[in-house]
């Protein structure tokens, strides 16, 4: 028997899908026929850019969300009117994300709030309003970006790795409420992915650590994955179009590594 990977007919919301690893998602989520809502930073013009991208190459319908990740009501509402625009909410990909590096005594509270509302507590909110619709369906695939800090921590980063491992706990816990019901529910964890993201923090690791960008890159970044490479977007995204596929569907609960090693020492 073959279990196909196609998505043709399905409908997707990606969130932080406009760059990085999300819009690398949305695209191979596309190329296997799902339908779209991203959302995520830019302005307007490269995310119309991106948006119609998408549907020219791939053929399949995509929608922006301006939906902030820091507000419930517009997360909750960009899940709501996904279902009421595409008919169903097949498949959602919590990919949201923001990183700060500080000592944690040095650490905004702001910063700290903010990190856990778009890298934890969107993912609740979303989760919790494709749920009903998933259910009702008897299908569904919850597949969240986690980070190897999911699993280990480092030095400077309180609010991520709290954050992550939050999401972990709630992938573990959707996955039971679910299992009857036809539903997945995982998680994603990569080592260190060349983003934005991730070029962002190099400066403060600089500042905080006292060290040039070579060695933030070698030393820190990429010091704990043996393979000395750094996660492409794509190979994440290829990940989550399994997860979506039928091939998967016996996969749930799971926090799915995509490190180069890193979690294994």
């Amino acid at each position: 028997m073959t279990l196909s990977t196609s998505l043709k007919g399905r409908n997707a919301v990606v969130t932080g899908s406009t760059s990085g690893i999300g819009l690398a998602i949305a695209r191979a989520l596309a190329a296997e026929g799902a339908n779209l809502v991203i959302n995520g930073l830019g302005s307007a013009d490269e995310i119309e850019a991106v948006r119609a991208g998408i549907e020219k190459d791939f053929g399949v319908r995509v929608v922006y969300s301006p939906a902030n990740m820091l507000a419930s009501d517009e997360v909750t509402g960009m899940v709501a009117d996904a279902e009421a625009g595409f008919g169903s909410v097949d498949i959602l990909v919590n990919n949201a994300g923001i990183q700060f590096v500080s000592p944690i005594e040095e650490l905004p509270l702001a910063k700290w709030d903010q990190i856990i509302a778009i890298n934890l507590s969107a993912a609740f909110y979303a989760i919790r309003t494709a749920v009903p619709g998933m259910k009702r369906r008897r299908w569904g695939r919850i597949i969240s970006t986690a980070s190897a800090h999911s699993l280990v921590a480092s030095p400077f980063k309180a609010a991520y790795v709290t954050a992550k491992h939050g999401l972990t706990g709630l992938t573990k816990t959707v996955a039971l409420e679910l299992a009857p019901y036809g539903v997945t529910v995982n998680c994603i964890s990569p080592g260190y992915v060349w983003t934005p993201l991730v070029e962002k923090q190099i400066p403060d690791t600089m500042k905080t650590r006292g060290l040039t960008r070579e060695q933030v890159i070698d030393d820190v970044l990429l010091a704990a994955q043996p393979t000395k490479q750094f996660v492409t977007p794509e190979q994440v995204a290829a990940m989550a179009v399994f997860l979506a596929s039928d091939a998967a569907s016996q996969i749930t609960g799971s926090n799915l590594s995509i490190d180069g090693g890193w979690t294994a020492q």
